[in-house]
């Protein structure tokens, strides 16, 4: 070995040494997806990005832009939105407990803005409410926020000014603070942003007018089948951090498969007495909620926001019930006139994402995407975590195989009969 080489791979060396003491990298080595492992990793954020940042004289300096950009939330829905370097949530911002940063932030957009920083303790200055803790940000100009971060944690970051508009429009994001000696260290650590959006279909923005009516709702600003999936292997250490800046809605996220600790919120992480094993964490609206599990069921398990409504798409609530309703004589009456005419949930929704109905120009079905054993019944804030034995890397894994003997199926005559069932 050359002594060049040499002293690069030392050098590699002490950086991941100092990620698993004091979880400090460069913004390349907090990039790197990495393979199965017992080192602990940066945050990962699905669908999203984190915020890149150079070290001048002992401060992390950042710089933020908020502006317009074009936004898909899954294949077939784009729209207009506001946001954070070209993207909503915008990039996640990982530091380190007692580092001091200096986030610049240069606004784009047609109006004044602010940024918030949500759940961290800094001079009153700093937090960004306009008219109470500074002027706002005219269009053009670039602010400078400069504090330390005194607490490790999961935050957030958002306007405060014309909260409805800009937040509706999608301009938010994570904050994370790393431990300085992190005493809880897992192998893959997620975070994920929370969020509902009224986009009428057809519409080319969100409407930020709306109050309670959302029919787009999204993990990380993407909804299902858009979201990618959370892979772990056997063994792993998984972290799971949600953040929710909907507009009115709390969320019940629920896990199907292995069952989870409730460890923390925004306001610091619980006492061990106080941590709860759950399989549905309650994230209420502008909070953060942080979960913790070990991996150990192999599958494909769904993890979805468990308000019925919230893993829909783009759904219309201005329609009658037509539930067990005959619509046959309507159907005869309306097709001829209305060219692919089909009568809406006379026996049930279920059956929508299949129904080949031709779709409007962006928008999306109300009901998910294809999956291993046909359509997927869910859509909107919906993911999957996706747990393997003996993967060499955390790429999506495909489908999982599973082993003969335990798929549910239809059941035979002769188990029927000789299990004493009637049908």
């Amino acid at each position: 070995m050359e002594r060049r080489d040499f002293m690069v791979g030392a050098a590699a060396v002490a950086s991941a040494a100092v990620l698993v003491r004091d979880s400090e990298a460069s913004a390349q080595t907090r990039r790197s997806s990495g393979s199965p492992g017992s080192v602990q990793r940066p945050v990962i954020t699905p669908n999203g990005a984190t915020l890149e940042h150079r070290v001048v004289d002992g401060v992390k300096v950042m710089h933020l832009v908020a502006q317009e950009f074009e936004h898909e939330f899954t294949p077939g829905l784009s729209a207009m939105c506001w946001g954070y370097n070209g993207r909503t949530p915008g990039p996640t911002i990982e530091v380190v407990e007692g580092d001091k940063v200096r986030i610049y932030v240069t606004n784009e957009l047609q109006e004044p803005t602010t940024v918030h920083w949500h759940g961290i303790v800094l001079p009153n200055g700093m937090d960004g409410v306009a008219g109470l803790n500074q002027p706002a940000i005219e269009p053009g100009e670039t602010f400078r926020y400069e504090f330390e971060f005194p607490e490790a944690g999961t935050f957030m970051y958002h306007p405060h000014f014309d909260e409805m508009t800009q937040m509706a429009m999608g301009m938010m994001g994570m904050l994370i603070v790393h431990p300085r000696r992190p005493e809880h260290i897992v192998d893959r650590d997620f975070a994920i942003m929370l969020n509902e959006w009224s986009i009428p279909i057809g519409a080319a923005r969100p409407n930020p007018l709306e109050m309670n009516d959302f029919n787009v709702l999204t993990m990380n600003s993407r909804a299902f089948p858009g979201t990618e999936p959370l892979v772990a292997a056997i063994g792993d250490k998984i972290r799971i951090r949600f953040g929710n800046l909907s507009g009115i809605d709390n969320h019940p996220i629920h896990l199907h498969g292995p069952n989870f600790t409730i460890v923390a919120s925004d306001g610091g992480r619980f006492p061990t007495s106080a941590q709860q094993p759950h399989t549905t964490v309650l994230v209420p609206t502008g909070s953060t909620r942080v979960v913790e599990l070990t991996a150990t069921e192999p599958g494909d398990w769904a993890m979805h926001c468990h308000m019925t409504h919230h893993v829909m798409n783009q759904m219309g609530h201005g329609v009658p019930n037509m539930t067990g309703a005959d619509a046959s004589r309507i159907a005869r009456w309306v097709s001829p006139q209305v060219r692919g005419f089909m009568p809406m949930g006379t026996d049930g929704m279920g059956a929508m994402a299949t129904m080949q109905m031709r779709q409007p120009n962006n928008s999306i079905p109300m009901r998910g995407g294809r999956g291993p054993f046909g359509n997927i019944d869910m859509g909107g804030m919906f993911t999957i975590l996706k747990v393997r034995e003996g993967i060499t890397s955390y790429e999506d894994p495909g489908w999982y195989q599973h082993p003969e003997g335990t798929v549910a199926r239809v059941a035979s005559a002769d188990e029927l009969r000789s299990d004493g069932i009637e049908t």
